[in-house]
């Protein structure tokens, strides 16, 4: 066993910070995104998500995400309510920080996941129904995939390269959004009668905090404060400068205008597609993870989704599903062991299996999730109902489910 290491350990108890700090950030981002009369309905959606996966995560969540394995799909129950998860590292994972920091660094993970979730049906589902899918959610589908790429699982035993996300959290949470957008349908109105941004510096201040705690999201996956977290720190914001300014540059000559929406938008698609990539490849390669997911992500927003007529609100699936995508396979392109020993090397670096490998996770999470993601919305319809009356729709969530404003209007 290691002995606990203070520098590191502070590292990851300051990332764990900055992780929970995004889903604050992704509220706003969210919510500014939304119309008045739902802003709230967001924010409300994101710290719940705080403290009803927190509890879920000390309970069950944790053991069965990174709990000793069985048979290579889920971890068993052996560390129930952090049960012989203690102040020492942790024997199983090999740290030097103390056992219950690894956990919580992993359960901010575990909550703004489901969260990213809600971008694809803002404006539109019960907020009860929203709180049984999201912990059944995290129990059936979030825990199981975590455990199979981190925890044990048999697709990091391939060696599935997933160095802070992109797979556990990206494509895992943007193919969900995309079954929550087919079964609960359109908003009302759609695609004609939809609002613009309510407030769009909400929404900036939020791509702002999103940028900031990814640091801690992608740096401090390093597990440590070291070289590999330097690097993965540098990546993270390499890519997202250069997706936030090619979405601009596509904007600029297909909308006539660079939008700051746009802009925004690009900078969390880097940000996205560098997150599986980030401990295992260089500074340049970041640029051209970046200016790719940019494009793909462009294409799914602008293109493809119009063209198939789901209403993905918040584009949750475009930029988290697609951007995972691309990232995840983009690790199979650019991953080279100078940068990270524990890794492998990639098709340009002269190993073209990664990218095998890599598309094999890739096609394992998206049907995976997309099935019993499907399956929860469809059970909890059935039973509860899911989408809000369509009253209660016109009159906006805030007031419908939450009986608050969130601005005061003056006549």
């Amino acid at each position: 066993m290691h002995s606990i290491n203070t520098g590191d350990t502070a590292w990851v108890m300051i990332s764990s910070g900055l992780v929970l700090l995004m889903t604050p950030g992704l509220a706003f981002f969210y919510g500014g995104l939304v119309r008045r009369k739902n802003f709230l309905s967001v924010l409300m959606q994101c710290f719940m998500m705080i403290c009803l996966i927190t509890l879920q995560w000390i309970l069950i969540g944790y053991s069965l995400s990174f709990g000793p394995d069985i048979k290579g799909f889920i971890g068993n129950l052996d560390w129930f309510g952090l049960k012989n998860v203690g102040l020492e590292p942790s024997a199983q994972y090999g740290t030097t920080i103390p056992h219950i920091v690894f956990m919580i660094f992993q359960g901010m993970f575990a909550i703004i996941t489901p969260a990213l979730i809600l971008g694809a049906f803002a404006e539109r589902m019960k907020f009860s129904a929203f709180c049984i899918f999201s912990v059944l959610w995290a129990t059936f589908v979030y825990n199981p995939i975590c455990h199979w790429v981190w925890g044990g699982g048999f697709l990091g035993a391939d060696g599935a390269l997933d160095f802070a996300g992109g797979t556990v959290v990206h494509i895992n949470a943007g193919v969900a959004a995309l079954a929550a957008a087919l079964v609960l349908g359109k908003r009302k109105g759609y695609p004609h009668n939809v609002s613009p941004p309510h407030n769009l510096p909400f929404a900036v201040l939020g791509a702002g905090l999103l940028w900031f705690g990814w640091f801690g999201f992608n740096a401090g996956s390093a597990l440590a404060a070291d070289g590999i977290a330097g690097n993965a720190f540098v990546t993270t914001h390499v890519s997202a400068a250069a997706a936030g300014l090619t979405w601009s540059v596509l904007d600029w000559k297909y909308n006539a205008r660079p939008t700051m929406l746009g802009m925004i938008t690009g900078a969390v698609a880097g940000l996205v597609a560098i997150t599986p990539a980030a401990g295992f490849v260089g500074p340049l390669d970041a640029i051209w993870i970046g200016v790719g997911s940019a494009i793909v992500c462009y294409i799914a927003v602008a293109v493809i989704k119009t063209k198939l007529g789901y209403d993905d609100s918040l584009d949750a699936f475009g930029v988290h599903g697609v951007g995972g995508i691309w990232g995840a396979l983009a690790t199979g392109l650019w991953a080279h062991t100078a940068v990270n020993a524990n890794g492998a090397d990639g098709l340009f670096y002269g190993n073209p299996e990664l990218v095998q490998i890599q598309l094999k996770a890739v096609i394992v999470t998206v049907i995976y999730s997309f099935v019993v993601s499907f399956v929860l919305l469809k059970a909890i319809d059935m039973v509860l109902g899911v989408r809000v009356k369509d009253e209660d729709e016109r009159i906006g969530l805030d007031l419908t489910q939450h009986r608050e404003s969130s601005y005061t209007m003056l006549e």
